[in-house]
């Protein structure tokens, strides 16, 4: 199995270039929000609850996976992705009180945002790492999710 350090230098190899790396810090997040917020508007077979009235949807069992796979990977990692899950999920119930529905608020971020990241690896002039390995698509979040921990000096 490939350590967390693998995963993010294989993922850096294509994310060199200024511009695209600044892309991504833009829509990496987009794409996360908008697709916990198309999730969250897919109907689930059972009508349960969580804290507050908040219903456990696609966008929970989504969030479930993603600790389960990063929990393979780096603890820290893990700790730190369940903070942005967090911060995802206000960000769905915020956009959720606006007046369009929120399916159509997250495809109008999830298209544009996926768009910029093609750009992005144009510029870049490299193929998207998870047109290699699928699983690269939950690397990028952890690739931004490193370089914070080493702003803060957090080790991995």
């Amino acid at each position: 199995m490939r350590s967390i350090h693998d995963w993010l230098n294989e993922y850096g190899e294509s994310h060199q270039n200024p511009i695209n790396k600044m892309i991504h810090w833009i829509c990496v997040p987009l794409i996360m929000l908008s697709l916990m917020g198309l999730l969250w508007t897919i109907p689930t077979p059972l009508n349960l609850t969580l804290i507050s009235g908040v219903p456990l949807n696609w966008t929970f069992l989504f969030i479930v996976f993603c600790i389960i796979f990063y929990s393979r990977l780096s603890i820290k990692i893990t700790l730190g992705m369940v903070c942005i899950g967090i911060l995802l999920v206000l960000g769905v119930l915020w956009l959720d009180t606006f007046k369009m529905a929120l399916w159509k608020i997250s495809a109008l971020i999830f298209f544009p945002a996926w768009l910029g990241q093609f750009i992005g690896h144009v510029i870049e002039g490299k193929r998207p790492s998870f047109s290699k390995d699928i699983q690269f698509l939950l690397i990028g979040p952890a690739w931004l999710m490193s370089f914070i921990f080493s702003k803060l000096k957090v080790k991995l």
